[in-house]
């Protein structure tokens, strides 16, 4: 089989995220939902929630990089990487993100869709580019 890196694209800085066991994927925007979807039987009444990025600020205006402050709650997560669609990938949040009292459920995609993020009570601080998630599997 491939290695995973194979089935990722647009990586950040390919020998940080490739150190571990996986390729991990690194935030590039966040979202909140501001208004409902809508699922149905049928598909006919499907629609999506309204969404607006989470706004985000440098911590020092020299920094490179801004940071988002998330109070408790639920967020969609958009990666910088893309998947090449040759194969089914898992993503699972990494180990850094779940000890900072933050998830997102494990899913089986061949390409990447914003991930709902849930954060707890203490909120968390996320820097742009933070790696949160990694691919550990790929089914081609």
């Amino acid at each position: 089989m491939s290695e995973l890196s194979d089935y990722v694209t647009d990586i950040v800085h390919e020998p940080t995220q490739t150190e571990g066991k996986g390729v991990d994927l690194t935030v590039a925007e966040v979202s909140e939902i501001v208004a409902p979807g809508r699922i149905d039987f049928g598909g006919g009444e499907l629609e999506p929630a309204t969404t607006v990025p989470h706004r985000s600020g440098k911590r020092d205006p020299d920094d490179d990089y801004e940071w988002w402050s998330l109070g408790a709650g639920q967020y969609l997560v958009e990666f910088n990487e893309s998947l090449t669609g040759a194969a089914t990938v898992t993503v699972q949040p990494r180990t850094e993100l779940l000890e900072r009292g933050a998830t997102h459920p494990t899913v089986h995609v061949d390409e990447l869709p914003r991930i709902p993020l849930s954060v707890g009570g203490a909120g968390l601080k996320l820097k742009e580019n933070a790696r949160v998630s990694t691919v550990v599997a790929a089914d081609s």
